[in-house]
């Protein structure tokens, strides 16, 4: 006589999954068989559990509910109690508070709705941190400066150099000099990446926007990177980027420093493990050597994946673009 209860015959075989995916789903009430699992032959995964409970999967729930009504008291007792999680008001609801005609209703595009579900992701399944530092930019705006100024002996000169490309390149090399920040979590194990691949963030016209990587950065010139980046910035605004030109990258860079912001915190963007929130670079009195004085400062802040890098290692990291930053001679050997 089989062993397998009815309910099980029903749904079909046991669904290949992680035991900590089972444990999430025997927690949530979320039935296997309803989830799409994303690891190793179609495996299911923490990932994919937390997205199920993002999307609301049907079929698990109520079973469970009915399964602990069905148990005796005693057994019942030892059931922890887990209070109801807020699904927030509907869509009714929300155009319902506002007067009528005192809005405009405009329908989620398709980059939108993937923009909301990644991010959304992000920041339910991973552990952000957030490390913050101040770097001095006076020797960085000499140097692009004088490097903008020279002028080859035939031709035109064929760059011109943006302080994001200085933090593109001081970002790929401090990956380099800590290579176990240059990483992916998978349930698997941590994929530690040998090349410092950059995403930057680029905003769209009318919303959006578009995160084209530059590949294994800190092998190329600052001049290689600004004429890529503004080929791959231009095409982004006009939504003419491959996907191979946009999906990667092991870090990313979000610039708010245009339009004046001095501080921001960013949302990882999955399987990156952390990105870096560049603000506007700003006189600020600063104290050295005992003196005072007025130098051209710009505040970076480091959200990190928890999981794959500790608070040492993502202040080692910090310190290295930092140095980078400050010292910009020392990328160009």
């Amino acid at each position: 006589m089989s062993n397998v209860s009815p309910t099980a015959q029903r749904r079909g075989p046991r669904r290949p999954a992680s035991p900590l995916a089972r444990r999430l789903a025997r927690e949530r009430g979320i039935d296997l068989h309803k989830v799409q699992g994303s690891g190793p032959r179609g495996r299911i995964v923490k990932r994919d559990i937390a997205l199920a409970a993002a999307e609301g999967v049907p079929g698990g729930a109520a079973e469970a509910s009915a399964a602990v009504q069905a148990k005796p008291e005693a057994e019942r007792r030892l059931v922890p109690s887990r209070p109801p999680v807020p699904t927030g008001l509907s869509d009714e609801q929300v155009r319902g508070i506002y007067e009528p005609g005192s809005y405009e209703l405009v329908p989620h595009d398709t980059m939108r709705r993937v923009i909301a579900d990644r991010l959304t992701l992000a920041k339910q399944t991973i552990p952000h941190f957030y490390l913050s530092i101040d770097c001095r930019l006076d020797a960085l705006l000499k140097a692009r400066t004088r490097l903008n100024a020279m002028t080859p002996e035939d031709g035109p000169r064929t760059f011109r150099l943006s302080v994001n490309d200085f933090i593109i390149k001081a970002l790929a090399m401090a990956l380099q000099q800590t290579p176990r920040a240059n990483a992916t979590w998978t349930e698997e194990g941590i994929l530690l990446h040998r090349g410092s691949d950059i995403a930057v963030a680029v905003a769209l016209p009318g919303g959006g926007l578009f995160t084209p990587v530059i590949r294994n950065a800190e092998m190329k010139s600052l001049s290689e990177i600004s004429n890529e980046m503004r080929d791959l910035a231009t095409r982004a605004r006009s939504k003419r980027l491959a996907p191979h030109e946009y999906q990667g990258g092991t870090t990313a860079i979000s610039n708010l420093g245009m339009y004046g912001i001095a501080q921001f915190d960013a949302v990882i963007n999955p399987p990156q493990a952390s990105i870096l929130a560049v603000g506007k670079a700003e006189k600020r009195p600063i104290v050295k050597k005992d003196k005072l004085k007025i130098a051209t400062m710009m505040s970076v802040t480091l959200s990190v994946d928890h999981r794959v890098i500790d608070g040492a290692l993502g202040a080692e990291l910090l310190a290295a673009f930092k140095s980078f930053i400050e010292d910009p001679v020392i990328m160009l050997v």
